[in-house]
């Protein structure tokens, strides 16, 4: 069943959204419990500690698609020297294709965005923080700035937070635009002026990050979801939800040939086929879903069946996919999955950074294998070298995630549809 009515305490990312779509500035903000939260960790003498704990015990994962306990990250910046300066990232890199969540929340309410970093930047003893924002994000880039200085013009940012002792400052990086900055270790070089290449790791960031120094780096709407937690608790929090080992709520989207494209906060545990036929409204009239990705292009394809698997991170995994952004892209019917496995390759292979071998040298080798099967110039034995490189390309082969992700969309395209590459090889 739809739900549509939007409350604090159920839609804690989505409440305050205006009707009319416009930003919401400080004013309306503070009108609807803006900065209640951070005003409650100085008041009621929350300590660092006290708050990371409770961001732990809340379950909160990372949204950015890998899914990690926020509170964990959290607590490992927190072993360091203390003597260090620290920096906190928030990693507005949105370049997945089919993605626009952290867009979202950036242009319709991003005080919410900033009063999150702050609360987070004060359980980390963090004393200056990024937002590293995708080139072709203007209209969030304007946003952004304005809403900051707002909150520097009401003390929420800068020296003694409201007579505190603790002292912020946030700024706003605009990267050139490539894909692999959403690595948090090719964000920390392109923030620093190198070239985004990926870093081995260990060490993390946690311990050495952007100047050496030790840093945390978190996504936009997993630091979207800190003032609520500090205000209702992480009981209410964890009570939010029906997935398996998934907390809270989560931005939920559908695209492709659907009748109402869109994205809504959702709690965990909701089905893909609610999703689809509820909200998104089903398939637009003449069209039959054929496939669909739940998290965006470098996530595995599913079929029609797998529609009643709970959206959240262990479920989708179970049946060999992953969760990604939850922002899931509908293919129809009419559509080539050799041709669309290829436009997806074809991101991947422009957008590797070139660091290591496999993913340098392996997805141009896939690209070139797809377009001479679509062109009808492949071989049966083409199909064994795809499948060869899943393999070569997979998990633990390359320095970052980016090969093994592109070689998702492709090796559920050759379990499911393998038989649309035999039939272009064949019917020459």
């Amino acid at each position: 069943m739809k739900r549509n009515i939007l409350l604090p305490d159920t839609h804690p990312l989505t409440w305050r959204n205006r009707k009319d779509k416009k930003p919401v500035w400080i004013d309306e903000y503070r009108n609807k419990n803006g900065y209640v939260s951070l005003e409650k960790i100085f008041y009621e003498n929350f300590s660092p500690e006290y708050i990371i704990n409770l961001i732990k015990n809340s379950g909160l994962k990372g949204r950015g698609g890998a899914g990690f306990l926020t509170g964990l990250k959290w607590s490992l910046l927190n072993n360091v020297n203390d003597d260090k300066q620290r920096y906190l990232i928030c990693n507005a890199d949105e370049m997945e294709p089919g993605t626009y969540k952290d867009r979202f929340l950036m242009e319709r309410i991003p005080h919410l965005l900033i009063e999150g970093i702050i609360i987070s930047a004060f359980a980390l003893q963090v004393s200056i923080a990024y937002i590293f924002l995708r080139g072709e994000y203007f209209k969030s880039e304007n946003f952004l700035n304005r809403s900051i200085t707002e909150a520097y013009e009401n003390n929420y940012l800068g020296k003694n937070i409201l007579n505190s002792n603790f002292t912020l400052n946030l700024y706003v990086h605009s990267g050139a635009g490539r894909y692999i900055c959403g690595e948090e270790t090719a964000l920390i070089n392109s923030l620093e002026g190198n070239r985004p290449n990926p870093r081995l790791k260990p060490p993390f960031p946690a311990s050495i990050g952007l100047w050496g120094q030790p840093t945390c780096v978190n996504n936009v709407e997993t630091l979207c979801n800190i003032p609520a937690i500090i205000l209702y608790g992480n009981d209410w929090y964890n009570n939010l939800s029906d997935g398996e080992n998934s907390a809270g709520t989560k931005l939920m989207g559908f695209s492709g040939q659907v009748n109402n494209p869109g994205i809504w906060e959702l709690p965990f545990g909701i089905t893909a086929r609610e999703l689809l036929e509820d909200y998104a409204q089903g398939m637009r009239k003449g069209f039959i879903l054929k496939s669909w990705q739940p998290g965006g292009a470098s996530t595995d394809f599913l079929l029609e069946k797998h529609l009643d698997v709970k959206m959240d991170f262990d479920s989708i995994k179970k049946i060999g996919s992953r969760l990604g952004t939850a922002l899931c892209m509908a293919v129809d019917s009419n559509i080539n999955m050799v041709a669309l496995v290829l436009n997806i390759e074809e991101f991947f292979s422009r957008e590797s950074c070139g660091l290591c071998t496999p993913c340098r040298s392996g997805l141009p080798w896939i690209v070139n294998i797809l377009k001479n099967i679509y062109k009808q110039n492949g071989k049966l034995k083409d199909i064994q070298y795809l499948e060869d490189l899943c393999i070569t390309l997979g998990p633990g082969k390359t320095v970052c995630a980016l090969a093994p992700g592109a070689i998702e969309p492709l090796q559920s395209a050759l379990k499911y549809f393998r038989h649309e590459f035999e039939q272009l090889i064949q019917n020459k």
